[in-house]
């Protein structure tokens, strides 16, 4: 080999001993990004598996939350003195409290799973069915009359509210029903109002100056507005039905904010207004209607409604409130204590006029 292909022979390795070191280095290049990319994954999942942990935790609170909620409802709806029960859709009970096994005179714990047909008269089952059948889940509150028969008892005519429980889908969930006897010992035969069939009861209200005068019961109360202000939709409901079946015209919302805007554009006849509400409660909303009233030479009369007598009834008054009723109170007495109101603020103004 003469010197010409020596020179020829270390030229083309040293071309090689480049090619190879220029393909090491891409490799190596390559080898430390892949190695970034799988430190930034690692990153990445280590801040998911966070953030697993706190949505987690969350959920865990949350659940513990739901779970104390349902054992309160239960406690609730067990303890409640006016009969309750859930039913589906076609009449089947799925739960029922204990003054419902009171009224129907069966053990609490054997309702579940029966048809509510079985405790009703016969001539009122294929009316019951016939009910069932047409309702429809913008159907809105019920309020029906049907005769219970308990067992080894006398029948017992019955008012029944109905609230509509909506599944994800937008059917029927379920029936929410309370159902407050109207007469015991006979079942109802003739067209008597409600008003007749319920016995008088004393109704837990106190005005500023006194008792509220009792008055009778009128049978239907046509065109009398209603403004309802209370958080929880079941009570809403409840008495809008209550209202309604007597020809009262009610708007209802879910707190005092809302509440001081209807009042302004629905210019209702009388409020009823829970006490204990977020944000804003009742007497904040009275103070503010009545300061606003003291201006514009108005009054609306209000009644305050709430699960604690005892505790709000004269802070109540004092707030500016003429009356005030128990939640649970029955049908008579909401619609006593609304025509109550509606005439005194009648003879107030016929005062003022003399």
């Amino acid at each position: 080999m003469d010197d010409a292909e020596i020179r020829l022979y270390f030229h083309r390795l040293r071309e090689q001993i480049s090619a190879w070191q220029a393909h090491n280095l891409r490799t190596g290049q390559e080898l430390e990004a892949a190695l970034e990319d799988l430190h930034l994954i690692y990153e990445e999942m280590q801040t998911k598996l966070q953030m697993a942990e706190v949505v987690e935790q969350g959920l865990l609170q949350q659940n513990q939350q739901i779970a104390l909620e349902y054992y309160r409802y239960q406690d609730w709806f067990d303890a409640a003195p006016i009969a309750y029960l859930v039913a589906d859709v076609n009449g089947l009970i799925l739960q029922a409290n204990q003054a419902m096994a009171q009224l129907l005179n069966v053990p609490q714990r054997y309702l579940a799973g029966k048809p509510l047909t079985l405790y009703l008269a016969e001539t009122d089952r294929a009316n019951f069915r016939t009910k069932l059948n047409q309702l429809s889940p913008n159907a809105g509150p019920q309020v029906w009359q049907l005769n219970l028969c308990p067992r080894d008892d006398q029948p017992v005519v019955t008012e029944w509210h109905i609230a509509i429980a909506l599944n994800p889908t937008g059917g029927i969930a379920s029936l929410r029903i309370g159902i407050y006897p109207l007469s015991q010992g006979g079942m109802a035969t003739g067209p008597e109002t409600i008003a007749d069939l319920i016995p008088a009861q004393p109704l837990e209200q106190i005005q500023a100056q006194g008792e509220l005068a009792m008055s009778p019961l009128p049978p239907r109360l046509d065109g009398l507005r209603v403004l309802v202000v209370d958080d929880e939709a079941d009570i809403r409901d409840f008495i809008i039905a209550v209202l309604e079946a007597h020809g009262i015209e009610v708007r209802a919302v879910a707190s005092a904010a809302v509440a001081l805007e209807e009042i302004e554009r629905y210019r209702p006849d009388v409020l009823l207004s829970d006490i204990r509400m977020p944000d804003r409660d009742g007497y904040s909303l009275i103070r503010q209607i009545r300061a606003l009233e003291a201006e514009q030479g108005r009054h609306l009369p209000a009644a305050a409604i709430t699960a604690y007598l005892e505790e709000d009834r004269e802070k109540a008054v004092r707030a500016g409130f003429e009356a005030h009723l128990h939640k649970l109170a029955q049908p008579r007495e909401w619609i006593e204590m609304v025509a109550q109101l509606v005439e005194q603020t009648a003879n107030r103004k016929l005062d003022e006029l003399d």
